[in-house]
């Protein structure tokens, strides 16, 4: 399989998709209300699943398609940068996996009766170890490293738009 040498437009709609989706997420998380013991879900917990399960979808989507659609990496890139650049972005993945069966986890243990976009009911089905994670603060803790990892991603590309001015984020903006 020969390696394209920029993204395509299903891998650049897939990408800022999911860049669209993840601001949605972090506002929605960050604004709807405490969750206490006892308490059930609302709307904007409803709305925070329901965006969450299309996030894993897309990555999902995303990964199956990259690893299926490879794009070489920038000629300009150093071999440090290749690897640093490999390694952030499937970090990102198995961040965003985590992040998200986190989640989906600490809706099971609760016994929450979601419906995805108030249509589809979710099934509530708790992952293996579902107490040792719900007890902990696991879904911030990985919600924060995401984070952290989406910083340094943009970090990277505006480092190379306005320093190193290589046209390595242009192949994400055009093909």
């Amino acid at each position: 399989m020969t390696a394209s040498a920029n993204y395509g437009t299903t891998a650049r709609t897939l990408h800022w998709l999911i860049v669209a989706l993840l601001v949605v997420q972090y506002l929605v998380g960050w604004f709807m209300p405490d969750i206490h013991r006892g308490m059930q879900p609302g709307a904007p917990m409803f709305l925070h699943v329901s965006v969450g399960m299309l996030i894993l979808v897309l990555i999902l989507l995303r990964l199956a398609w990259r690893l299926t659609h490879p794009v070489a990496p920038a000629a300009a890139l150093a071999p440090w940068q290749r690897l640093a650049a490999a390694g952030v972005h499937w970090l990102l993945y198995l961040m965003v996996f985590l992040t998200t069966m986190s989640g989906w986890n600490f809706v099971a243990v609760r016994d929450w009766q979601v419906k995805l976009f108030a249509l589809v009911p979710l099934p509530s089905v708790a992952l293996p170890g579902a107490d040792f994670l719900a007890r902990g603060h696991w879904h911030q803790l990985f919600e924060y490293a995401l984070l952290g990892l989406i910083g340094l991603h943009v970090a990277a590309a505006v480092l190379h738009v306005f320093v190193y001015r290589d046209g390595v984020m242009q192949r994400m903006l055009r093909g």
